[in-house]
């Protein structure tokens, strides 16, 4: 939050502003992560606040929640890979593109209308 209102001091109008959280805030898969899983959910009405607030000034909001993404912090082939693969209905993990190919499209003209919402990049998990 706190940079976001320093951001919002140099943004300008027609802005784009893309929090990144993660889909632990609507499905959380195993136990031992409420603590995690409520610090993102609080995204969720960040993001729907900032969009409303700054909607006036033609910045948008959204909130991007990958899901299970292949990177070093949590590599699919790491110890959890194999369940969250069983359970997820595309049957792999994301790549790193497939997310910066979704927040390319917010922060460009795709963009442009689309705020105060979320969308879930994670393979169908949360469905």
């Amino acid at each position: 939050m706190l940079t976001i209102q320093e951001a919002l001091r140099y943004l300008p109008d027609g802005g784009r502003i893309v929090i990144i959280g993660s889909n632990v805030a609507d499905c959380t898969p195993f136990a031992g992560m409420a603590l995690y899983a409520a610090s993102k959910s609080a995204l969720q009405g960040l993001t729907r606040g900032l969009g409303r607030e700054l909607g006036p000034r033609g910045i948008t909001a959204v909130l991007v929640q990958p899901g299970p993404t292949d990177t070093d912090a949590n590599p699919a082939n790491g110890p959890p890979a194999d369940r969250l693969r069983d359970i997820t209905p595309l049957g792999r993990y994301a790549r790193p593109d497939d997310i910066a190919a979704t927040i390319a499209h917010l922060a460009d003209d795709g963009g442009r209308h689309i705020s105060g919402t979320t969308i879930t990049i994670d393979g169908g998990l949360n469905t």
